[in-house]
């Protein structure tokens, strides 16, 4: 695309979740949209939510506020109150989409006719949203797919999601009905997005990539500050703490193997029934989330980290910590479905070891098989190191995603614009 047509471009991303959120699909979000207000010096807007995630409570800062706009690294965010719910069903999660839906309905950005609409998914309401906003300008629409929503609340074990899979497929199949050209973050999502109705030929691969820095404080220094032992293993799981991680393994893990030290660092919808769980059992630790120029040396300093999942969890996302795990250069011990897009990153990678999900006792032998020979640890980390740098690097992931807007636009019938 030519740089006179770059220079003008007005784009809108909707993301209910964005910066200050580090955790999950914000960081990407705000990424993608810095790097387009830098790189192709065009206007950019966001459509968010109150920042939320992965406490699921607003953020202080954004507590009392109605909408708003914000300014942010050349871009303006247009932020929308909804409904946090602090503990997750299937009604309650029903109506946080409601009502990211409605206020999107009753107050959209204001701003001029963008040139594309982009919706990182979830949420569900923020893809319709996009795709309504481009259906009224007559503008290309495409959607990110970071989790597939339908196989969420079939696999993920929230309270009623059984019941109403079906009816989430079915808005998920509408929010994806229009798209110019549909991103997945990787391929284990194509057959489910095949079957909501979306041609094999509007579907591209647009993987995530790494976030953050490497590690850069040495491993010792990091380990005394946070009272870790030379000595002691640690399995460290950073992130969030909600339902489809399944992370009471690691509770009994720590039980069933007392020498480990668990250390669970992050936050979420489960964080204060594992504390409950975890009560009594001095070898596990729960950190608040680290600061970010900290938290690449705070994954670093554990002998491994950790990725759960209910063993249910097959094709419907794929954990956003895996790119920052890898980046850190430690093994990674991932206790996930032998066929979901977890393990096969794995695979891929050679950068850690499976094991069975839900089963304690063989996470706890993979730990202590990694303890046993550091050398064959280390090398394993610096092969996800390795994967990170040549596989995940923030420039060819920002690349991916560009080079996708230009081909959604390319591929969109033109019609002129108004200011």
């Amino acid at each position: 695309m030519s740089d006179d047509v770059v220079a003008h471009e007005r784009l809108l991303l909707v993301s209910t979740n964005y910066a200050p959120e580090q955790a999950g699909i914000g960081p990407y979000a705000a990424q993608l949209a810095e790097h387009w207000a830098a790189e192709r010096q065009a206007e950019v807007h966001v459509l968010a939510g109150m920042p939320h995630y992965p406490s699921w409570r607003v953020d202080p800062a954004y507590r009392g506020k109605w909408r708003g706009v914000d300014s942010r690294a050349g871009v303006l965010i247009h932020r929308r109150r909804h409904t946090v719910p602090p503990r997750q069903t299937a009604a309650r999660r029903a109506l946080y989409e409601a009502t990211i839906l409605a206020h999107g309905v009753l107050a959209p950005p204001r701003m001029g006719r963008p040139d594309l609409v982009v919706a990182q998914v979830p949420s569900l309401a923020g893809g319709l949203l996009a795709a309504r906003i481009a259906r009224r300008h007559g503008v290309p629409y495409l959607p990110i797919v970071q989790d597939l929503m339908g196989a969420a609340a079939e696999q993920s074990g929230i309270s009623g999601g059984g019941l109403v899979a079906g009816a989430t497929a079915a808005v998920e199949r509408r929010m994806l009905r229009d798209a110019t050209l549909v991103g997945v973050i990787h391929e284990s999502f194509r057959d489910r997005v095949t079957a909501l109705g979306v041609p094999e030929d509007r579907i591209r691969l647009v993987p995530n990539w790494s976030h953050v820095a490497g590690p850069s404080a040495p491993r010792s220094k990091t380990r005394a500050g946070l009272g870790w032992p030379e000595e002691q293993t640690v399995l460290l799981h950073s992130g969030n703490m909600g339902l489809k991680q399944g992370l009471e393994v690691l509770i009994e893990t720590a039980r069933h193997a007392p020498e480990l030290r668990v250390v669970l660092m992050g936050d979420g919808s489960q964080r204060d029934r594992l504390v409950e769980l975890a009560a009594g059992l001095p070898n596990v630790d729960f950190l608040p989330p680290a600061p970010d120029a900290e938290f690449p040396d705070v994954l670093a300093a554990a002998d491994a980290l950790v990725v759960t999942q209910r063993a249910t969890v097959l094709d419907m996302s794929l954990p956003s910590k895996l790119t920052s795990y890898f980046v850190a250069g430690r093994p990674v011990i991932a206790s996930v479905a032998a066929r979901g897009g977890t393990a096969q990153e794995i695979r891929r990678s050679a950068a850690g070891t499976l094991v069975p999900p839900e089963d304690p006792a063989a996470l706890a032998e993979a730990a202590r098989e990694l303890a046993a020979d550091p050398a064959a640890a280390d090398a394993m980390g610096a092969r996800g190191a390795d994967y990170a740098r040549t596989h995940l690097s923030r420039a060819a992931g920002l690349g991916r995603v560009t080079a996708l807007l230009d081909e959604a636009r390319a591929a969109h019938p033109r019609r002129g614009r108004t200011a």
